[in-house]
């Protein structure tokens, strides 16, 4: 007989959902037969002592504890799932020095570039960010089914600041936020080629995703796409002699309304001034050049600073996300 406790993170969800999450070797067919057989029984907080069957649709309570009328073993069988994810992650290393902030239900960090956010095959070795981070969070958190879970998404090649809810509550808000792109202000960095002709500018370009793109880029500009948005401001400009030919590199900021699919690269090379390193929408000659010459090896975009309201804290955040070592020395060397 063994008795747990729902805590703030399992708490609103019917009691089916909730065990199928926390036996994830137990199918609905078998759960229905342990609620059919008395096998699980609920007191509430009302009444602690008192430990009652309930209905498979039964929504739980914060403070609710059930009790589990199985076998020991039974009971690890049933949860031996998630005993071996715990252990396959213990190889999977955060590195810590990338946290811009954190709190109880809050986790955001400096995403390195050339890391997944997460398993895009369930074969691959390869590891990726949710499983550093259900590593570095295990006995941090306190939660029976609910695991640290991304709020948005970037591609691999992107360094980005990554915001991690670290409760369900938090998650719901915030996730509803970026859907609707309300309360949220996000700002690259980026490097471009050649001299901007405006320091300020907005670019209003509509822009269409190409399904099962194969030898075409997946976005493109079209009158038949999407409206898109992106304002850019110039910071720096860098002048790089070849004995070719003398190429300009413009730093800028971009802040986007829309939030389109690789819309600062589209909006950016359709006007004639391509992320540098940009495999897809600028000069591919010019890669080799930068990689050969000065180690850049991925597009010059970041994900630099964020704004959001933080429901938990009850106020409006402001993170920023440092520029990657990469980018950085490019950087410097263009100094």
């Amino acid at each position: 007989m063994i008795i747990i406790k729902i805590e703030e993170n399992d708490a609103n969800q019917r009691l089916d959902k909730f065990l199928k999450k926390f036996f994830p070797n137990a199918n609905l067919s078998l759960i229905y037969k342990f609620n059919r057989k008395n096998k699980i029984k609920i007191s509430s907080i009302s009444n602690e002592t008192e430990f009652r069957k309930k209905d498979i649709d039964y929504k739980l309570q914060e403070y609710d504890q059930i009790k589990f009328f199985i076998s020991d073993k039974d009971f690890v069988n049933l949860r031996e799932k998630i005993i071996e994810n715990n252990e396959g992650l213990s190889n999977n290393k955060f590195n810590s020095k990338n946290i811009v902030y954190e709190d109880n239900d809050l986790l955001v960090i400096n995403k390195d570039s050339w890391i997944n956010v997460h398993a895009w095959d369930h074969k691959t070795k390869e590891t990726n960010i949710i499983m550093q981070i259900q590593n570095y969070l295990w006995d941090k958190y306190n939660s029976l089914t609910f695991k640290p879970s991304l709020i948005h998404r970037i591609d691999r090649d992107t360094s980005w600041i990554l915001l991690i809810a670290k409760s369900k509550n938090l998650l719901t808000k915030l996730v509803l936020d970026f859907k609707n792109h309300s309360k949220i202000k996000k700002t690259y960095h980026a490097l471009v080629l050649w001299k901007l002709s405006r320091k300020n500018w907005t670019i209003k370009k509509k822009l269409k995703r190409i399904i099962n793109a194969k030898n075409e880029n997946k976005v493109q500009v079209s009158e038949n796409g999407l409206t898109a948005i992106s304002h850019y401001k110039l910071l720096k400009e860098y002048e790089l002699k070849t004995k070719q030919e003398t190429i300009i590199v413009s730093e800028i900021e971009v802040v986007i309304e829309t939030w389109r699919m690789h819309q600062i690269r589209v909006h950016m090379s359709s006007i004639g001034h391509p992320i540098v390193w940009d495999k897809n929408y600028w000069n591919k000659k010019l890669n080799a050049f930068f990689a050969n010459n000065y180690w850049l090896k991925r597009q010059a975009l970041h994900a630099w600073k964020i704004e959001f309201f933080h429901y938990s804290k009850n106020k409006i955040m402001n993170l920023e996300a440092w520029i990657k070592d990469d980018i950085k020395n490019f950087i410097k060397k263009l100094n």
